[in-house]
C-alpha cells in the first residue's frame, strides 16, 4: 500500500510539474497562419527556438474574437500575445500594452509601419509582424528605355507614363500591363496606390482636384497599356509570354514569372505621386494584452518575433514578408528573393504612404470596391468626363459610408462617425 501511495505521489508531482510547464508557455492567439501546413511550420520552424515555449493557437476570426473579448473584459486571462491584422488590432486599442520599451537591438523596422502600430496614440500598441503587398515588375529588356536619370526604386508616376510611352513607340506596341480583368485586383490599385499618392486619401478626397489629377495621369498611362489588360487577372502570365514588359500586381500574382524565369525579371516599388508613395500593405501585427499572465515572457516573445532569423523563418512558413530589413538567405524561392527587396524599398522609403485595407465595412465591402471599379470603367474605358464621374461616384460612396457607419482609416484622417466624402 505504501509503495502504491509512493507511486501515486510521484505521478501527482509529475502531473503538477507538467501542468506548470504547460502554463509557463506563452499562449500565442492568432488569426494568421491558420492553414494546417502553416501552423505546423510556425510551431516547428519559427517558435520552437523560443526559451520557455510557445503554445501557438491560430483561430478563425469568430472564435478568435470570442475568447479575446472575454479575457479583455475580465482584465485577465491566459492569452500572452496576440497576432492579427491591423484592422483587428485597432478595434481593441485600449487593451494593449505599450511596446515602446521593447529593445529591438538595432533592428530596423519600417517607420511607416511603426507609426501604424501606434494606432493614433503616442504609444507603440502593436509591433508590425509580417506583410503581404503589391509591387511592380519589369522584363529586364524594358530597363534600357527608362527615362534619363530615373531610379527604378524611386520612380514617380510621371516617369512611369514616360517610360510606357517610350516602350510603346520604340517596340511598336504597348508594353505596360494592368490587372483590369473581371478577377483582377484593379480596385486595390485605385484605393491604395493612385488616390493616396495624388490626394493623400482613399475616401474623403475621392472627388477632389488632386484625385482628378491622379485619374488624368492614369488616363495618359492607359494610352500605352496593352489593350488585353481588360482580360488580365494575374500579371505573371502576360509577363512570361512577353506581351507585357512592365506591370503592377499583388506579389502572389507575380510569383510564377520570377520562379520560372528569374533571370528575365526585376521587381521594384510602386511609383510616387505629389502626396507620396502610396501603397496598400496587408499588415499583421503582434500585441500584448494588459492582462497577460506573464508579462516578462510575453515581451520576450515579442522581441523574439522581431529578430532577423525569426522574420525569415516566418516568411518561409507563411509567405508573408518581413517588416524589417532582415537579410534574405540565398536559398529562398526566386520570387521571394526578387520581390522581398522591392517591398522593403517601398515600405521603408522616406515618402512611404501606407493606405490600409478598408476597415469597418462589413458585408458592404464588395459595394465599396465596386465604386472604384465603376469609376475606372467610366473614366478610362468609357471616356466620360473625369469631374462628372467623380462627383456622381462620390455621392454613391458617401451613402455607402453612412450606411456602413464606417469611420475613416489611413491615409484619411480619423473621423467621428462615418468617414466623410467631401
Amino acid at each position: 500500500m505504501k509503495k502504491t501511495f509512493a507511486v501515486l505521489g510521484t505521478a501527482a508531482i509529475a502531473l503538477t510539474l507538467s501542468a506548470h510547464a504547460v502554463s509557463a508557455q506563452v499562449l500565442f492567439w492568432s488569426t494568421q497562419a491558420a492553414p494546417i501546413e502553416e501552423t505546423q511550420k510556425m510551431r516547428e520552424q519559427v517558435l520552437a527556438g523560443f526559451e520557455g515555449g510557445v503554445d501557438f493557437q491560430p483561430q478563425e476570426v469568430g472564435p478568435f474574437i470570442t475568447r479575446l473579448e472575454a479575457e479583455l473584459q475580465a482584465g485577465s486571462g491566459s492569452i500572452g500575445i496576440v497576432g492579427a491584422l491591423h484592422g483587428d488590432l485597432s478595434t481593441y486599442a485600449d487593451n494593449w500594452v505599450d511596446l515602446s520599451g521593447v529593445d529591438l537591438a538595432g533592428i530596423n523596422v519600417s517607420p511607416a509601419f511603426l507609426e501604424l502600430g501606434k494606432l493614433g496614440t503616442d504609444e507603440q500598441l502593436y509591433l508590425p509582424w509580417m506583410q503581404a503587398n503589391y509591387v511592380m515588375a519589369a522584363n529586364k529588356q524594358a530597363l534600357e528605355y527608362l527615362p534619363e536619370g530615373a531610379d527604378i526604386n524611386a520612380l514617380t508616376y510621371d516617369q512611369l507614363v514616360a517610360w510606357a510611352k517610350t516602350l510603346a513607340e520604340e517596340t511598336g506596341s504597348p508594353k505596360f500591363g494592368f490587372p483590369a480583368g473581371p478577377q483582377g485586383l484593379k480596385h486595390r490599385f485605385f484605393q491604395g496606390f493612385l488616390l493616396p499618392s495624388y490626394a493623400g486619401s482613399t475616401v474623403t478626397k475621392f472627388a477632389s482636384a488632386e484625385a482628378e489629377a491622379g485619374w488624368t495621369m492614369f488616363k495618359d498611362l492607359w494610352q500605352y497599356t496593352n489593350p488585353a489588360s481588360t482580360n488580365y487577372a494575374f500579371m505573371q502570365e502576360p509577363l512570361l509570354t512577353g506581351d507585357v514588359w512592365v506591370a503592377f500586381d499583388h506579389i502572389a500574382r507575380l510569383a510564377d514569372a520570377f520562379n520560372q524565369q528569374p533571370e528575365n525579371f526585376v521587381a521594384f516599388p510602386a511609383p510616387a505621386g505629389p502626396m507620396g508613395r502610396g501603397f496598400m500593405p496587408v499588415l499583421a501585427g503582434i500585441a500584448v494584452p494588459k492582462g497577460a499572465p506573464d508579462m516578462d515572457a510575453s515581451l520576450a516573445l515579442v522581441k523574439y518575433m522581431m529578430q532577423p532569423e525569426t522574420q525569415v523563418a516566418t516568411l518561409l512558413a507563411t509567405s508573408f514578408y518581413p517588416v524589417t530589413d532582415a537579410p534574405l538567405p540565398a536559398d529562398l524561392p526566386e520570387s521571394a528573393r526578387a520581390i522581398g527587396p522591392a517591398i522593403t524599398a517601398m515600405t521603408a522609403a522616406e515618402d512611404a504612404l501606407p493606405a490600409l485595407l478598408p476597415v469597418g465595412l462589413g458585408d458592404l465591402g464588395g459595394q465599396f470596391n465596386q465604386v472604384y471599379t465603376d469609376t475606372f470603367e467610366r473614366i478610362i474605358l468609357g471616356g466620360q468626363p473625369i469631374p462628372d464621374v467623380l462627383e456622381q461616384q462620390a455621392a454613391t460612396l458617401r451613402d455607402l459610408m453612412v450606411q456602413a457607419n464606417a469611420p475613416c482609416w489611413l491615409p484619411d484622417a480619423a473621423s467621428e462617425g462615418p468617414c466623410p466624402v467631401d
